[in-house]
Protein backbone atom coordinates (compact mmCIF):
# COMPACT_ATOMS: atom_id res chain seq x y z
CA UNK A 1 0.00 0.00 0.00
CA UNK A 2 2.55 2.22 0.86
CA UNK A 3 3.96 1.42 -3.05
CA UNK A 4 0.36 2.68 -4.18
CA UNK A 5 0.25 5.41 -1.97
CA UNK A 6 3.29 7.66 -3.10
CA UNK A 7 2.73 7.95 -7.08
CA UNK A 8 -0.14 9.55 -5.80
CA UNK A 9 1.22 11.88 -3.78
CA UNK A 10 4.21 12.35 -6.87
CA UNK A 11 1.28 13.03 -9.15
CA UNK A 12 -0.86 15.32 -6.81
CA UNK A 13 2.48 17.27 -6.20
CA UNK A 14 3.53 17.28 -10.19
CA UNK A 15 -0.19 18.31 -10.99
CA UNK A 16 0.14 21.48 -8.38
CA UNK A 17 2.97 22.60 -10.43
CA UNK A 18 1.68 24.09 -13.42
CA UNK A 19 -1.53 25.58 -12.41
CA UNK A 20 0.64 27.79 -10.71
CA UNK A 21 2.52 28.76 -13.69
CA UNK A 22 -0.21 29.21 -15.90
CA UNK A 23 -2.03 31.65 -13.18
CA UNK A 24 1.09 33.81 -13.00
CA UNK A 25 1.45 33.62 -16.74
CA UNK A 26 -2.57 34.54 -17.38
CA UNK A 27 -2.26 37.57 -15.00
CA UNK A 28 0.89 39.21 -16.29
CA UNK A 29 -0.68 39.04 -20.25
CA UNK A 30 -4.10 40.71 -18.92
CA UNK A 31 -1.89 43.22 -17.10
CA UNK A 32 -0.65 44.37 -20.59
CA UNK A 33 -3.48 44.35 -22.77
CA UNK A 34 -4.94 46.71 -20.41
CA UNK A 35 -2.06 48.71 -20.69
CA UNK A 36 -2.30 48.82 -24.23
CA UNK A 37 -5.90 49.61 -24.38
CA UNK A 38 -5.16 52.86 -22.18
CA UNK A 39 -2.71 53.48 -24.67
CA UNK A 40 -4.70 53.30 -27.71
CA UNK A 41 -7.30 55.42 -25.72
CA UNK A 42 -5.18 58.14 -24.96
CA UNK A 43 -3.81 58.12 -28.39
CA UNK A 44 -7.43 58.71 -29.43
CA UNK A 45 -8.01 61.55 -27.11
CA UNK A 46 -5.04 62.93 -27.69
CA UNK A 47 -5.54 62.79 -31.75
CA UNK A 48 -9.58 64.09 -30.81
CA UNK A 49 -7.70 66.95 -28.89
CA UNK A 50 -5.27 67.88 -31.86
CA UNK A 51 -8.38 67.63 -34.17
CA UNK A 52 -10.34 70.25 -31.94
CA UNK A 53 -7.05 72.46 -31.47
CA UNK A 54 -7.38 72.42 -35.25
CA UNK A 55 -10.19 73.18 -36.11
CA UNK A 56 -10.55 75.81 -33.19
CA UNK A 57 -7.31 77.94 -34.78
CA UNK A 58 -8.81 77.71 -38.02
CA UNK A 59 -12.43 79.17 -36.84
CA UNK A 60 -10.69 82.53 -35.68
CA UNK A 61 -10.36 84.24 -38.78
CA UNK A 62 -13.50 83.01 -40.32
CA UNK A 63 -15.50 84.11 -37.10
CA UNK A 64 -13.81 86.97 -36.93
CA UNK A 65 -14.60 87.78 -40.42
CA UNK A 66 -17.84 87.04 -40.24
CA UNK A 67 -18.81 89.35 -37.12
CA UNK A 68 -16.87 92.27 -39.24
CA UNK A 69 -18.82 91.68 -41.87
CA UNK A 70 -21.90 91.18 -39.45
CA UNK A 71 -21.26 94.74 -38.57
CA UNK A 72 -20.57 96.61 -41.44
CA UNK A 73 -23.89 95.25 -42.70
CA UNK A 74 -25.99 95.75 -39.60
CA UNK A 75 -26.58 99.21 -39.31
CA UNK A 76 -30.04 100.30 -39.78
CA UNK A 77 -31.63 103.54 -41.30
CA UNK A 78 -34.57 105.32 -39.97
CA UNK A 79 -37.55 105.03 -42.21
CA UNK A 80 -38.30 108.54 -44.59
CA UNK A 81 -41.57 109.62 -44.64
CA UNK A 82 -43.65 112.72 -46.32
CA UNK A 83 -45.76 115.21 -44.52
CA UNK A 84 -48.72 112.61 -44.09
CA UNK A 85 -47.02 110.05 -43.08
CA UNK A 86 -46.41 108.02 -46.38
CA UNK A 87 -43.09 105.84 -46.18
CA UNK A 88 -40.88 107.52 -48.79
CA UNK A 89 -37.98 104.95 -48.17
CA UNK A 90 -37.17 102.37 -45.43
CA UNK A 91 -34.95 99.03 -44.42
CA UNK A 92 -35.86 95.37 -45.69
CA UNK A 93 -33.94 92.27 -45.15
CA UNK A 94 -32.23 90.92 -47.73
CA UNK A 95 -29.45 87.46 -47.62
CA UNK A 96 -25.63 88.40 -49.34
CA UNK A 97 -23.67 85.60 -49.76
CA UNK A 98 -20.14 84.75 -48.38
CA UNK A 99 -17.64 82.04 -48.35
CA UNK A 100 -15.25 80.57 -46.34
CA UNK A 101 -12.58 79.12 -48.40
CA UNK A 102 -11.03 77.64 -45.63
CA UNK A 103 -13.80 74.72 -44.99
CA UNK A 104 -14.49 74.59 -49.16
CA UNK A 105 -13.54 70.97 -49.83
CA UNK A 106 -14.21 71.06 -53.83
CA UNK A 107 -13.61 74.33 -54.90
CA UNK A 108 -14.61 73.59 -58.87
CA UNK A 109 -17.93 72.34 -57.56
CA UNK A 110 -18.43 75.07 -55.73
CA UNK A 111 -17.59 77.10 -58.86
CA UNK A 112 -19.81 75.44 -60.87
CA UNK A 113 -22.97 75.75 -58.54
CA UNK A 114 -22.40 79.07 -57.81
CA UNK A 115 -22.17 80.02 -61.11
CA UNK A 116 -25.49 78.06 -62.18
CA UNK A 117 -27.51 79.77 -59.78
CA UNK A 118 -26.06 83.44 -60.25
CA UNK A 119 -24.57 83.30 -63.90
CA UNK A 120 -23.49 87.50 -63.12
CA UNK A 121 -20.42 86.17 -60.99
CA UNK A 122 -17.15 86.60 -62.94
CA UNK A 123 -16.05 82.62 -62.86
CA UNK A 124 -12.32 83.47 -62.54
CA UNK A 125 -12.63 85.73 -59.68
CA UNK A 126 -14.97 83.03 -58.02
CA UNK A 127 -12.52 80.32 -58.22
CA UNK A 128 -9.90 82.82 -57.12
CA UNK A 129 -11.73 83.42 -53.48
CA UNK A 130 -12.71 79.78 -53.17
CA UNK A 131 -9.04 78.92 -53.55
CA UNK A 132 -7.49 81.32 -51.47
CA UNK A 133 -7.01 79.80 -48.12
CA UNK A 134 -8.70 83.45 -46.89
CA UNK A 135 -10.87 82.87 -43.43
CA UNK A 136 -14.04 85.35 -45.32
CA UNK A 137 -14.80 86.36 -48.64
CA UNK A 138 -17.75 87.84 -50.31
CA UNK A 139 -19.20 86.15 -52.95
CA UNK A 140 -22.33 88.44 -53.62
CA UNK A 141 -24.09 91.17 -51.87
CA UNK A 142 -28.11 91.44 -51.83
CA UNK A 143 -29.59 88.36 -53.54
CA UNK A 144 -33.02 87.66 -54.03
CA UNK A 145 -34.62 85.04 -51.60
CA UNK A 146 -35.11 82.36 -54.77
CA UNK A 147 -31.34 82.51 -55.41
CA UNK A 148 -30.78 82.09 -51.35
CA UNK A 149 -33.00 78.75 -51.74
CA UNK A 150 -31.39 77.30 -54.44
CA UNK A 151 -27.59 77.97 -53.40
CA UNK A 152 -28.92 76.49 -49.95
CA UNK A 153 -30.32 73.32 -51.61
CA UNK A 154 -26.70 73.04 -53.17
CA UNK A 155 -25.27 72.30 -50.08
CA UNK A 156 -22.08 73.36 -50.34
CA UNK A 157 -19.64 73.86 -47.31
CA UNK A 158 -18.03 76.80 -46.19
CA UNK A 159 -21.08 78.81 -48.40
CA UNK A 160 -23.19 80.41 -46.21
CA UNK A 161 -25.49 83.79 -45.92
CA UNK A 162 -25.47 86.97 -43.81
CA UNK A 163 -28.78 88.90 -43.62
CA UNK A 164 -28.14 92.80 -43.95
CA UNK A 165 -30.44 95.64 -44.41
CA UNK A 166 -31.18 96.81 -47.59
CA UNK A 167 -32.55 100.07 -48.40
CA UNK A 168 -36.35 100.09 -50.42
CA UNK A 169 -37.80 103.18 -51.76
CA UNK A 170 -41.70 102.35 -52.55
CA UNK A 171 -42.11 104.99 -54.80
CA UNK A 172 -39.56 104.22 -57.28
CA UNK A 173 -38.16 107.56 -58.90
CA UNK A 174 -41.61 109.74 -58.13
CA UNK A 175 -39.19 111.28 -55.60
CA UNK A 176 -35.56 109.91 -56.16
CA UNK A 177 -33.91 113.44 -56.13
CA UNK A 178 -35.26 114.39 -52.86
CA UNK A 179 -34.55 111.19 -50.70
CA UNK A 180 -30.86 110.26 -52.68
CA UNK A 181 -29.80 106.98 -52.48
CA UNK A 182 -27.15 104.61 -50.40
CA UNK A 183 -24.26 102.17 -50.90
CA UNK A 184 -24.39 98.64 -50.94
CA UNK A 185 -23.62 99.18 -46.94
CA UNK A 186 -26.76 101.22 -46.23
CA UNK A 187 -24.73 104.41 -46.36
CA UNK A 188 -26.13 107.56 -47.79
CA UNK A 189 -24.77 108.57 -51.06
CA UNK A 190 -27.09 111.91 -52.03
CA UNK A 191 -30.27 113.53 -51.08
CA UNK A 192 -31.51 113.42 -47.74
CA UNK A 193 -30.18 109.96 -46.89
CA UNK A 194 -26.84 111.92 -46.95
CA UNK A 195 -27.86 114.71 -45.05
CA UNK A 196 -29.22 112.04 -42.50
CA UNK A 197 -25.42 110.47 -42.35
CA UNK A 198 -23.70 113.92 -42.23
CA UNK A 199 -26.17 115.23 -39.43
CA UNK A 200 -26.19 112.33 -37.04
CA UNK A 201 -26.84 108.73 -38.45
CA UNK A 202 -22.58 107.95 -39.18
CA UNK A 203 -21.80 109.22 -35.49
CA UNK A 204 -24.33 106.52 -33.80
CA UNK A 205 -23.27 103.72 -36.27
CA UNK A 206 -19.48 104.41 -35.37
CA UNK A 207 -20.24 104.05 -32.00
CA UNK A 208 -22.58 100.90 -32.12
CA UNK A 209 -25.78 102.56 -32.12
CA UNK A 210 -27.71 101.53 -34.77
CA UNK A 211 -27.08 97.81 -35.55
CA UNK A 212 -30.45 96.56 -35.84
CA UNK A 213 -32.70 99.19 -33.68
CA UNK A 214 -35.64 100.70 -34.67
CA UNK A 215 -35.72 104.50 -34.77
CA UNK A 216 -38.14 107.25 -35.22
CA UNK A 217 -38.48 107.97 -38.89
CA UNK A 218 -37.41 111.23 -40.40
CA UNK A 219 -40.48 113.35 -41.66
CA UNK A 220 -40.01 115.50 -44.40
CA UNK A 221 -42.19 118.28 -45.79
CA UNK A 222 -42.56 116.74 -49.18
CA UNK A 223 -46.52 115.54 -49.82
CA UNK A 224 -46.22 112.86 -51.79
CA UNK A 225 -49.65 112.89 -53.61
CA UNK A 226 -48.34 116.77 -55.29
CA UNK A 227 -45.07 114.96 -55.61
CA UNK A 228 -46.99 112.46 -57.73
CA UNK A 229 -48.65 115.32 -59.60
CA UNK A 230 -45.30 117.19 -60.34
CA UNK A 231 -43.65 114.42 -61.80
CA UNK A 232 -46.50 112.98 -64.04
CA UNK A 233 -47.39 116.65 -65.39
CA UNK A 234 -43.41 117.17 -66.11
CA UNK A 235 -43.09 113.63 -67.64
CA UNK A 236 -46.55 114.26 -69.80
CA UNK A 237 -44.83 117.63 -70.52
CA UNK A 238 -41.67 116.18 -71.84
CA UNK A 239 -42.98 113.85 -73.93
CA UNK A 240 -45.69 116.47 -75.88
CA UNK A 241 -43.19 118.78 -76.48
CA UNK A 242 -40.22 116.24 -77.12
CA UNK A 243 -37.87 118.19 -74.72
CA UNK A 244 -34.78 117.14 -72.96
CA UNK A 245 -35.32 117.77 -69.71
CA UNK A 246 -37.27 119.44 -66.87
CA UNK A 247 -38.20 120.26 -63.24
CA UNK A 248 -41.10 121.55 -61.02
CA UNK A 249 -40.83 122.92 -57.70
CA UNK A 250 -43.56 123.84 -55.03
CA UNK A 251 -42.78 126.00 -52.60
CA UNK A 252 -44.76 127.02 -49.51
CA UNK A 253 -44.66 130.57 -49.75
CA UNK A 254 -45.60 131.34 -45.86
CA UNK A 255 -43.17 128.96 -44.07
CA UNK A 256 -40.11 127.94 -47.24
CA UNK A 257 -40.95 124.35 -47.07
CA UNK A 258 -40.67 122.51 -50.20
CA UNK A 259 -43.81 120.42 -50.85
CA UNK A 260 -42.71 118.95 -54.18
CA UNK A 261 -40.13 118.86 -56.28
CA UNK A 262 -39.08 116.84 -59.72
CA UNK A 263 -36.09 117.07 -62.11
CA UNK A 264 -36.24 115.09 -65.28
CA UNK A 265 -34.81 112.73 -66.56
CA UNK A 266 -34.37 111.32 -62.69
CA UNK A 267 -33.34 107.79 -61.34
CA UNK A 268 -35.01 105.20 -59.30
CA UNK A 269 -32.92 104.90 -56.02
CA UNK A 270 -33.81 101.37 -55.96
CA UNK A 271 -30.76 101.18 -59.44
CA UNK A 272 -28.07 103.04 -58.28
CA UNK A 273 -26.36 102.60 -60.96
CA UNK A 274 -28.85 105.12 -62.74
CA UNK A 275 -28.04 107.61 -60.17
CA UNK A 276 -24.34 107.68 -62.16
CA UNK A 277 -25.76 108.41 -65.45
CA UNK A 278 -24.99 112.39 -66.07
CA UNK A 279 -27.86 113.36 -67.57
CA UNK A 280 -30.07 112.50 -64.05
CA UNK A 281 -28.42 114.84 -61.87
CA UNK A 282 -31.10 117.13 -60.18
CA UNK A 283 -31.39 120.35 -61.64
CA UNK A 284 -33.71 121.92 -59.35
CA UNK A 285 -31.25 121.91 -56.89
CA UNK A 286 -27.73 120.93 -58.22
CA UNK A 287 -27.73 123.07 -61.94
CA UNK A 288 -27.62 127.00 -62.52
CA UNK A 289 -29.18 128.09 -65.57
CA UNK A 290 -30.04 131.14 -67.47
CA UNK A 291 -33.81 131.90 -65.86
CA UNK A 292 -34.31 134.22 -69.10
CA UNK A 293 -37.34 136.90 -68.26
CA UNK A 294 -38.76 135.40 -64.89
CA UNK A 295 -35.87 137.34 -63.74
CA UNK A 296 -37.88 141.11 -64.83
CA UNK A 297 -39.68 139.80 -61.37
CA UNK A 298 -36.70 140.79 -59.43
CA UNK A 299 -35.93 143.72 -61.43
CA UNK A 300 -39.27 144.86 -61.34
CA UNK A 301 -39.59 144.32 -57.51
CA UNK A 302 -36.15 146.57 -57.44
CA UNK A 303 -37.43 149.05 -59.45
CA UNK A 304 -40.49 149.67 -57.30
CA UNK A 305 -38.17 148.46 -53.87
CA UNK A 306 -36.41 152.01 -54.19
CA UNK A 307 -38.73 154.18 -54.88
CA UNK A 308 -36.85 155.48 -57.95
CA UNK A 309 -39.72 154.16 -59.97
CA UNK A 310 -43.58 153.51 -59.32
CA UNK A 311 -46.39 151.61 -60.57
CA UNK A 312 -47.34 154.88 -62.46
CA UNK A 313 -44.49 155.55 -64.72
CA UNK A 314 -43.70 154.78 -68.34
CA UNK A 315 -40.35 153.87 -70.50
CA UNK A 316 -40.25 154.58 -73.96
CA UNK A 317 -39.83 151.48 -75.51
CA UNK A 318 -39.54 152.55 -79.23
CA UNK A 319 -35.87 152.02 -80.28
CA UNK A 320 -33.71 149.24 -78.91
CA UNK A 321 -30.77 150.18 -76.76
CA UNK A 322 -27.54 149.98 -77.75
CA UNK A 323 -24.40 149.08 -75.19
CA UNK A 324 -21.16 148.15 -74.99
CA UNK A 325 -21.74 147.17 -78.99
CA UNK A 326 -24.45 145.18 -78.46
CA UNK A 327 -28.37 145.76 -79.31
CA UNK A 328 -31.28 145.12 -76.05
CA UNK A 329 -34.22 145.00 -78.23
CA UNK A 330 -37.75 143.26 -77.28
CA UNK A 331 -39.39 139.82 -78.69
CA UNK A 332 -42.42 141.07 -79.50
CA UNK A 333 -41.80 145.04 -79.09
CA UNK A 334 -44.89 147.34 -78.88
CA UNK A 335 -42.63 150.33 -80.44
CA UNK A 336 -43.99 152.88 -77.96
CA UNK A 337 -44.12 153.92 -74.28
CA UNK A 338 -44.71 151.43 -72.12
CA UNK A 339 -46.11 151.40 -68.39
CA UNK A 340 -44.54 149.24 -65.80
CA UNK A 341 -47.64 146.83 -65.67
CA UNK A 342 -47.65 146.96 -69.79
CA UNK A 343 -43.63 146.32 -69.40
CA UNK A 344 -44.31 143.04 -67.16
CA UNK A 345 -47.06 141.65 -68.58
CA UNK A 346 -45.34 142.38 -72.48
CA UNK A 347 -41.87 141.66 -71.47
CA UNK A 348 -40.28 144.37 -72.81
CA UNK A 349 -36.20 144.16 -72.75
CA UNK A 350 -35.94 147.54 -73.24
CA UNK A 351 -37.93 148.79 -70.73
CA UNK A 352 -37.05 146.43 -67.86
CA UNK A 353 -33.45 147.70 -68.47
CA UNK A 354 -34.73 151.08 -68.10
CA UNK A 355 -36.07 150.61 -64.76
CA UNK A 356 -32.68 149.02 -63.74
CA UNK A 357 -30.72 152.26 -65.24
CA UNK A 358 -33.18 154.62 -63.35
CA UNK A 359 -32.44 152.51 -60.28
CA UNK A 360 -28.60 152.02 -60.48
CA UNK A 361 -26.20 149.18 -60.88
CA UNK A 362 -24.89 149.19 -57.03
CA UNK A 363 -28.75 149.20 -56.30
CA UNK A 364 -29.21 145.78 -58.14
CA UNK A 365 -26.31 144.32 -57.10
CA UNK A 366 -27.36 145.06 -53.85
CA UNK A 367 -31.26 143.83 -54.24
CA UNK A 368 -29.58 140.43 -55.97
CA UNK A 369 -28.13 140.18 -53.06
CA UNK A 370 -30.43 140.71 -50.65
CA UNK A 371 -32.72 137.80 -52.23
CA UNK A 372 -30.28 135.55 -51.90
CA UNK A 373 -28.98 135.12 -55.95
CA UNK A 374 -25.40 135.67 -55.69
CA UNK A 375 -24.04 132.96 -53.30
CA UNK A 376 -25.22 129.24 -53.04
CA UNK A 377 -28.49 128.24 -51.55
CA UNK A 378 -28.14 125.66 -48.43
CA UNK A 379 -30.54 123.33 -48.04
CA UNK A 380 -30.56 119.83 -46.64
CA UNK A 381 -29.72 118.50 -49.72
CA UNK A 382 -25.95 118.12 -50.63
CA UNK A 383 -26.19 118.74 -54.20
CA UNK A 384 -26.58 123.16 -54.23
CA UNK A 385 -24.83 124.49 -57.08
CA UNK A 386 -23.50 128.05 -56.89
CA UNK A 387 -24.69 131.07 -58.87
CA UNK A 388 -22.36 131.60 -61.94
CA UNK A 389 -22.40 135.62 -61.94
CA UNK A 390 -20.31 138.02 -64.58
CA UNK A 391 -17.24 138.26 -64.10
CA UNK A 392 -17.62 142.26 -64.00
CA UNK A 393 -20.93 143.69 -62.71
CA UNK A 394 -20.73 147.05 -65.47
CA UNK A 395 -23.65 148.79 -66.58
CA UNK A 396 -23.92 146.27 -69.80
CA UNK A 397 -23.59 143.16 -68.00
CA UNK A 398 -26.47 145.22 -65.43
CA UNK A 399 -29.44 145.75 -68.17
CA UNK A 400 -28.83 142.15 -69.68
CA UNK A 401 -29.30 140.38 -65.77
CA UNK A 402 -32.44 142.53 -65.31
CA UNK A 403 -34.08 140.36 -68.31
CA UNK A 404 -32.51 137.23 -66.98
CA UNK A 405 -29.37 137.41 -69.19
CA UNK A 406 -25.74 137.18 -68.19
CA UNK A 407 -26.63 135.40 -64.43
CA UNK A 408 -27.24 131.71 -64.01
CA UNK A 409 -28.87 130.69 -60.88
CA UNK A 410 -31.10 127.60 -59.38
CA UNK A 411 -34.45 126.73 -60.40
CA UNK A 412 -34.67 126.68 -56.12
CA UNK A 413 -33.06 130.17 -55.46
CA UNK A 414 -35.32 131.08 -58.16
CA UNK A 415 -38.57 129.43 -56.49
CA UNK A 416 -37.57 131.33 -52.73
CA UNK A 417 -36.53 134.69 -54.02
CA UNK A 418 -40.37 134.79 -55.97
CA UNK A 419 -41.90 133.63 -52.42
CA UNK A 420 -40.58 136.70 -51.31
CA UNK A 421 -41.55 139.04 -53.75
CA UNK A 422 -45.56 137.55 -53.08
CA UNK A 423 -45.70 136.60 -49.05
CA UNK A 424 -45.53 140.18 -48.02
CA UNK A 425 -41.77 140.72 -48.43
CA UNK A 426 -40.35 137.99 -45.87
CA UNK A 427 -37.41 135.56 -47.26
CA UNK A 428 -37.66 132.40 -46.11
CA UNK A 429 -34.75 129.76 -46.35
CA UNK A 430 -35.73 126.39 -48.24
CA UNK A 431 -36.11 123.47 -46.15
CA UNK A 432 -36.83 119.88 -46.54
CA UNK A 433 -38.26 119.20 -43.39
CA UNK A 434 -41.00 120.80 -41.30
CA UNK A 435 -41.28 124.03 -40.41
CA UNK A 436 -42.84 125.58 -37.03
CA UNK A 437 -44.69 128.55 -36.82
CA UNK A 438 -42.13 129.86 -34.07
CA UNK A 439 -39.21 128.36 -36.55
CA UNK A 440 -40.75 130.51 -39.65
CA UNK A 441 -40.76 133.87 -37.43
CA UNK A 442 -37.07 133.08 -36.14
CA UNK A 443 -35.87 132.87 -40.04
CA UNK A 444 -37.62 135.14 -41.79
CA UNK A 445 -35.94 138.29 -43.38
CA UNK A 446 -38.16 141.59 -44.74
CA UNK A 447 -36.32 141.87 -48.07
CA UNK A 448 -38.86 144.47 -49.87
CA UNK A 449 -41.89 146.38 -48.22
CA UNK A 450 -45.65 144.92 -47.84
CA UNK A 451 -46.70 147.58 -50.21
CA UNK A 452 -44.63 146.58 -53.20
CA UNK A 453 -45.38 142.66 -52.53
CA UNK A 454 -48.99 144.00 -52.88
CA UNK A 455 -48.36 145.62 -55.92
CA UNK A 456 -45.78 142.36 -57.06
CA UNK A 457 -49.10 140.45 -56.80
CA UNK A 458 -51.04 142.74 -58.59
CA UNK A 459 -48.99 142.02 -61.80
CA UNK A 460 -48.41 138.27 -61.44
CA UNK A 461 -52.28 137.92 -61.66
CA UNK A 462 -52.48 140.96 -64.81
CA UNK A 463 -50.22 138.86 -66.34
CA UNK A 464 -52.06 135.56 -66.35
CA UNK A 465 -55.35 137.65 -66.64
CA UNK A 466 -54.02 139.78 -69.79
CA UNK A 467 -50.10 138.74 -70.60
CA UNK A 468 -48.12 136.05 -71.71
CA UNK A 469 -49.37 133.46 -68.74
CA UNK A 470 -53.19 132.87 -69.80
CA UNK A 471 -52.56 129.42 -70.30
CA UNK A 472 -51.63 128.98 -67.01
CA UNK A 473 -54.99 130.09 -65.14
CA UNK A 474 -57.08 127.66 -63.66
CA UNK A 475 -61.06 128.79 -62.44
CA UNK A 476 -61.00 129.38 -58.82
CA UNK A 477 -57.52 129.70 -58.14
CA UNK A 478 -56.68 133.19 -58.93
CA UNK A 479 -53.25 132.17 -60.19
CA UNK A 480 -50.79 135.02 -61.33
CA UNK A 481 -47.25 134.41 -62.50
CA UNK A 482 -44.54 135.31 -65.08
CA UNK A 483 -43.16 133.42 -68.47
CA UNK A 484 -39.22 133.23 -69.35
CA UNK A 485 -37.80 132.31 -72.51
CA UNK A 486 -34.04 132.03 -72.13
CA UNK A 487 -31.90 131.21 -75.31
CA UNK A 488 -29.13 128.55 -74.90
CA UNK A 489 -25.88 129.22 -75.14
CA UNK A 490 -23.31 127.18 -78.05
CA UNK A 491 -20.08 127.61 -78.35
CA UNK A 492 -20.16 130.82 -76.64
CA UNK A 493 -23.16 132.61 -78.55
CA UNK A 494 -26.83 132.20 -77.66
CA UNK A 495 -29.23 130.49 -80.24
CA UNK A 496 -32.59 130.74 -81.45
CA UNK A 497 -33.86 127.40 -81.75
CA UNK A 498 -32.82 126.12 -78.18
CA UNK A 499 -34.49 127.47 -75.38
CA UNK A 500 -34.94 126.73 -72.05
CA UNK A 501 -38.60 128.43 -71.09
CA UNK A 502 -39.74 128.55 -67.68
CA UNK A 503 -42.78 129.92 -65.64
CA UNK A 504 -42.99 131.11 -62.25
CA UNK A 505 -46.33 131.61 -60.32
CA UNK A 506 -48.34 132.05 -57.64
CA UNK A 507 -51.84 130.92 -55.74
CA UNK A 508 -53.88 132.14 -54.41
CA UNK A 509 -53.25 135.89 -55.66
CA UNK A 510 -54.93 137.35 -53.29
CA UNK A 511 -53.26 135.61 -50.19
CA UNK A 512 -50.26 133.26 -52.12
CA UNK A 513 -50.16 130.21 -50.66
CA UNK A 514 -47.91 128.32 -52.88
CA UNK A 515 -45.13 129.17 -55.26
CA UNK A 516 -44.86 127.18 -58.16
CA UNK A 517 -41.79 127.06 -60.63
CA UNK A 518 -41.70 124.85 -63.85
CA UNK A 519 -38.66 124.58 -66.30
CA UNK A 520 -38.37 122.97 -69.56
CA UNK A 521 -35.33 122.39 -71.59
CA UNK A 522 -35.37 122.87 -75.03
CA UNK A 523 -39.36 122.07 -75.77
CA UNK A 524 -40.15 121.63 -79.78
CA UNK A 525 -43.29 123.55 -80.95
CA UNK A 526 -46.79 121.06 -79.78
CA UNK A 527 -47.77 121.14 -83.76
CA UNK A 528 -46.28 122.25 -86.68
CA UNK A 529 -46.94 126.28 -87.47
CA UNK A 530 -46.76 127.64 -83.66
CA UNK A 531 -43.94 128.76 -81.93
CA UNK A 532 -42.44 126.84 -78.35
CA UNK A 533 -42.26 129.76 -76.08
CA UNK A 534 -42.88 129.90 -72.35
CA UNK A 535 -46.62 130.86 -72.90
CA UNK A 536 -47.41 127.82 -75.00
CA UNK A 537 -45.64 124.91 -72.95
CA UNK A 538 -44.68 126.10 -69.31
CA UNK A 539 -47.49 128.22 -68.09
CA UNK A 540 -50.50 125.27 -69.48
CA UNK A 541 -47.95 123.08 -67.64
CA UNK A 542 -47.78 125.04 -64.12
CA UNK A 543 -52.23 125.29 -64.39
CA UNK A 544 -52.53 121.74 -64.97
CA UNK A 545 -50.07 121.17 -61.69
CA UNK A 546 -52.24 123.44 -60.08
CA UNK A 547 -55.76 122.34 -61.07
CA UNK A 548 -54.83 118.83 -59.51
CA UNK A 549 -52.76 119.40 -56.64
CA UNK A 550 -54.47 122.76 -55.02
CA UNK A 551 -57.37 120.56 -53.96
CA UNK A 552 -54.69 118.16 -52.11
CA UNK A 553 -53.14 121.03 -50.91
CA UNK A 554 -55.98 121.97 -49.23
CA UNK A 555 -56.92 125.68 -51.19
CA UNK A 556 -60.23 125.52 -51.82
CA UNK A 557 -61.64 127.71 -55.40
CA UNK A 558 -63.67 130.66 -55.50
CA UNK A 559 -65.34 131.92 -58.31
CA UNK A 560 -66.87 135.10 -57.39
CA UNK A 561 -64.18 137.32 -58.32
CA UNK A 562 -61.59 134.65 -60.29
CA UNK A 563 -61.83 136.95 -63.41
CA UNK A 564 -60.83 140.11 -61.95
CA UNK A 565 -57.33 141.51 -61.13
CA UNK A 566 -57.06 141.81 -57.15
CA UNK A 567 -57.16 145.36 -56.22
CA UNK A 568 -54.38 147.45 -54.52
CA UNK A 569 -53.57 150.50 -53.21
CA UNK A 570 -49.99 152.20 -54.22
Amino acid sequence: MTMISEPASFLQVRRSQPRSVQGSVSSSAVKSRVYVAMLAFACVYLAIAGRLVHLAQMDVAPANAWISAQDAIAASRPDLIDRNGEILATDIKTASLYAEPRRILDVDEAVEGLIRVLPDLNEDIVRRRLSSGAGFVWLQREITPKQAETIHNLGLPGVGFLSESQRFYPGGPTAGHIVGSVNVDNQGLAGIEKFIDDSWLSDLQSLGFASDRSMEPVRLSVDLRVQHVVRDELVKAMERYRAIAAAGIVLDAKTGEVVAMSSLPDYDPNDRAQALEKDRLNRATGGVFEMGSVFKTFTTAMALDSGAVSINDSFDATRPIRAGGRTISDFHGKNRILSVPEIFIYSSNIGTAKMMLATGVARQQEFMERLHLTKRLKTELPENAAPLLPPKWNELAAMTISFGHGISVTPMQTAVAAAALVNGGKLLPPTFQPRTQEEVEALEKQVISPEVSRVMRYLFRLNVLSGSGKRADVPGYTVGGKTGTAEKIENGKYVSNKRRNSFLSAFPMDDPRYVVLVVIDEPKPEREGIGATAGLNTAPVTGAIIRRAAPMLGVMPRFSQGDEPIEISY
